[in-house]
């Protein structure tokens, strides 16, 4: 982990996982997959890569609500995970890292955990309460869906339906 990805995580995060019925090799395909979120975000308008592959990742991904942002990868795994900074252009940063663990020959899970620019600046303590209240309970809602898209799309092979469990107030 880099010095800019250590400051990043001192901030308080969110996690949530999901366990899939595939083999780890067939989530990593996909979730590394330029464009992915286009068939697996429910919140997607459009992902378009900027440069893809030999190293260097990077993304840009078009909410519902027309908010972009860039997807700058940090770190790359091959076939367990990434890790990356993600905002507006020349913005606030939020970390995120995505991990798959394998539970088995056809099972496997996947956990997105989210380090949030939202309240970065406010000493822990002070952060604390509205992060548990507020930031948290919209970021898990957020995650579930988003992990729930990648499930429907592993299972159905289809594109996930835009809002299809329900529209959240920061991205549709």
């Amino acid at each position: 982990m880099s010095v800019i990805e250590k400051s990043y995580t001192r901030r308080l995060s969110v996690s949530y996982s999901k366990e899939f019925n595939t083999d780890s090799s067939t989530l990593w395909a996909l979730v590394s997959a330029p464009n992915n979120l286009n068939d697996c975000h429910p919140f997607c308008q459009s992902n378009k890569v900027v440069q893809w592959g030999d190293g260097e990742y990077s993304d840009i991904l078009v909410y519902l609500n027309g908010r972009t942002y860039l997807r700058r990868f940090q770190s790359w795994s091959e076939g367990s995970g990434y890790s990356l900074l993600i905002g507006e252009e020349d913005g606030p940063q939020s970390y995120v890292v995505w991990h798959i663990d394998s539970l088995g020959a056809s099972q496997s899970r996947l956990t997105i955990t989210v380090y949030p620019f939202i309240l970065a600046k406010l000493p822990k303590p002070l952060a604390y309460l509205p992060h548990v209240l507020w930031v948290r309970p919209r970021l898990r809602s957020y995650l579930n869906s988003v992990l729930s898209g990648f499930q429907y799309h592993v299972e159905s092979e289809e594109p996930i339906p835009r809002n299809h469990f329900g529209k959240h107030p920061w991205f549709s």
